[in-house]
């Protein structure tokens, strides 16, 4: 043709089903957006995971997908800058909150100092509510992402959010006498 790329020859209206739209979306989009993430990340790797992620979030809500060539890169973009300010934050509270229970010197060694440890935070857990529990043991210990923890307790995922802060909140507050820390030391 005129050496433009297909999407921008064809409108996105006019494209047939949402995968065929995501195609177009990708060879309209995927240079620009991967240039910026390369600037937004540490390494070619990073970048391409994020890239890799805002097609993703393309595909799971394409009718979300503004029509036109200027407002469908602005939603792209706009998406992948939100899943990067999402992994900075999720870093910085990671740096503010290491996990203090792995911290102890001998307590992979020795059998007794790790059962107390797990005993003691089970403890915590027992004191929390059944839902937050729930929601802090399946994200928590058994790795499950929060819109899976969502659709397997019927919750939307901002209550799983809310859950899950709180809950870390409370086993903070109760953990933190077992751990020989007062207030003052927070």
């Amino acid at each position: 043709m005129n050496g433009l790329p297909i999407a921008s020859v064809i409108p996105g209206a006019a494209l047939g089903t949402p995968a065929d739209r995501l195609s177009a979306l990708f060879d309209a989009h995927y240079d620009r957006l991967y240039r910026l993430a390369r600037r937004l990340t540490p390494s070619a790797d990073d970048a391409l995971d994020l890239v890799q992620e805002t097609f993703l979030r393309a595909a799971r809500s394409p009718t979300s997908i503004p029509l036109g060539l200027m407002s469908e890169e602005a939603w792209l973009v706009r998406v992948l800058i939100n899943i990067r300010r999402d992994q900075w934050r999720k870093t910085a509270v990671r740096r503010r909150h290491p996990q203090e229970m792995t911290d102890s010197t001998s307590v992979d060694n020795d059998p007794e100092a790790v059962f107390i440890v797990r005993s003691t935070v089970w403890h915590a857990l027992d004191m929390l509510t059944p839902r937050r529990r729930a929601v802090v043991v399946m994200h928590e210990l058994e790795g499950l992402t929060i819109p899976k923890i969502a659709s397997l307790l019927g919750i939307s995922a901002i209550t799983v959010r809310w859950h899950l802060s709180a809950g870390r909140r409370d086993l903070a507050r109760t953990l933190r006498p077992q751990m020989g820390e007062t207030n003052e030391n927070r």
